[in-house]
């Protein structure tokens, strides 16, 4: 074989491969550079490792979001959940001064809303939007009942320790998501209940064909987005050592997009977890470089705006060279 041809082939081989990559993976490394240049600090260990911590919660919420997407559903409860869950955790943490019962609590209460959006979407058949935009409204005035708007403080020392604690010579919260995306890497691809995710969303009737309860399947996927919001509570909570009726809501919004900017389609059953974790990465980066430089929060909503539509684009340019 000449060396003209290897050459035209290792370049063959060498599109294809950027072919593959994601193109949130391009706009990752572009902001990285950005950032880098214009904020020296943005460099440092210690800054990046701060991005990672404040990007765990949203992991928690991502990761279910993207199986949830995959069966061409929607969650917009979650960022709600979420805050109740935390609310508990910090009311139950305050009444029997006991951690562990109140992350129990957090969780019950979280996979109790999940469970109850998959019921409702599964057997009612309500779309998925309408049904989480009410369990958004239920979640909210729970919160707002048990605080009657007001933040609950006071918290045991031992909760403010877990968000800034480090285990192993690592912060707890990447710990967590770390564990959390492993658990779900081995949910979604090595289980059977995972082989079921992409064919809710890609070919239902098969699946019912199969004897598969789709229902039931459906609506654990949904329970498991609501467990884990009350896992991510602990961490909002310790964060913020306090408990706020307010405090997770939008969050939803950040999930979403972390889930699309990372490649997964909202129908054909079509996603892939190492994408959301991109996605995660990417809009933490994004938030941490426009707090180094001093933009608003205003502007920052607006920027994670654009990040989805050029991580779309970028996707969608590729599949039409494809």
């Amino acid at each position: 074989m000449s060396d003209r041809t290897m050459g035209e082939r290792a370049a063959g081989q060498g599109l294809s491969f950027l072919g593959r990559v994601p193109g949130v993976a391009f706009v990752l490394v572009a902001l990285f550079a950005i950032f880098a240049t214009l904020s020296p600090g943005f460099t440092t260990v210690p800054n990046l490792s701060n991005i990672l911590v404040q990007s765990s919660i949203l992991l928690l919420l991502a990761l279910p979001m993207t199986l949830i997407i995959m069966t061409e559903g929607l969650d917009l409860s979650i960022g709600a959940v979420l805050t109740l869950a935390s609310v508990v955790l910090a009311t139950v943490a305050l009444s029997t001064g006991s951690l562990s019962i109140a992350v129990l609590a957090a969780v019950a209460v979280g996979s109790a809303m999940g469970l109850l959006n998959g019921w409702i979407i599964a057997w009612p058949g309500i779309p998925p939007f309408v049904a989480t935009l009410g369990t958004l409204s239920i979640a909210q005035g729970l919160c707002l009942l048990l605080t009657d708007g007001q933040s609950v403080v006071g918290l045991p020392d031992e909760l403010h320790t877990v968000y800034a604690g480090y285990l192993l010579g690592l912060p707890i919260p990447i710990i967590i998501g770390a564990v959390a995306y492993a658990l779900m890497h081995l949910l979604l691809y090595h289980t059977r209940l995972g082989t079921y995710v992409p064919a809710l969303g890609g070919n239902r009737e098969a699946l019912r064909h199969a004897g598969v309860n789709d229902r039931l399947v459906l609506t654990v996927i949904y329970g498991i987005g609501g467990l884990m919001a009350g896992i991510a509570a602990l961490l909002l909570t310790s964060r913020m050592s306090s408990a706020h009726p307010t405090a997770g809501i939008g969050m939803e919004f950040d999930a979403i997009a972390a889930v699309a900017v990372g490649g997964t389609q909202f129908e054909r059953g079509e996603g892939w977890l190492l994408g959301t974790l991109l996605g995660v990465i990417t809009i933490g980066v994004l938030r941490n470089g426009l707090n180094l430089l001093g933009m608003p929060s205003s502007i920052q909503v607006v920027c994670v705006g654009l990040l989805v539509i050029l991580a779309l684009f970028l996707d969608g340019m590729r599949r039409v060279e494809e």
